[in-house]
């Protein structure tokens, strides 16, 4: 099984036993491997930790942990500017040394995840921070899919 993500046509396709492709939404600032660029970073990588395992979708998580929250139109409207990670969590280690991995290129360090996002947030747009965003349905049903392990491929 592998996840490759497509950061110029904005998709996640999970190859194992059948096919399966996902629209996504990579970093604004385009694609990149530094520390605090809020790019997304290329590469080999590898599923290094899950989060949110039998959470409601739309479960609010912060540091990795739930809020107790889910989200609704209400809380969104009370924090606009929050970089919502939401329902589950694959967090990213990258595999290519001073590519994605060590020094101030660290995607582990980044914490570079795929991860939920709120419905009303686009899709097939380049719009976050550097994580890989994803509706929540299809971020539950990756994550239902993907062990700890799993090699993952973003490319241009």
């Amino acid at each position: 099984m592998e996840l490759i993500i497509n950061l110029s046509e904005q998709w996640l396709e999970l190859r194992g036993t059948r096919t399966e492709r996902f629209a996504i939404s990579s970093a604004a600032n385009g694609a990149g491997e530094a520390m605090g660029s809020g790019a997304t970073p290329r590469g080999a990588h590898v599923v290094r930790a899950r989060f949110g395992a039998g959470l409601p979708p739309g479960a609010v998580l912060l540091g990795r942990k739930f809020s107790g929250e889910v989200f609704d139109a209400e809380l969104g409207a009370r924090f606009p500017e929050r970089d919502w990670v939401l329902s589950r969590i694959l967090w990213l280690g990258g595999l290519e040394p001073g590519q994605n991995l060590g020094a101030d290129v660290d995607s582990f360090r980044r914490f570079i995840y795929i991860h939920g996002t709120p419905d009303s947030e686009p899709m097939g747009t380049p719009a976050s921070h550097g994580c890989i965003r994803m509706r929540n349905d299809a971020v539950i049903r990756l994550f239902d899919q993907v062990p700890v392990g799993t090699r993952v491929t973003i490319t241009d």
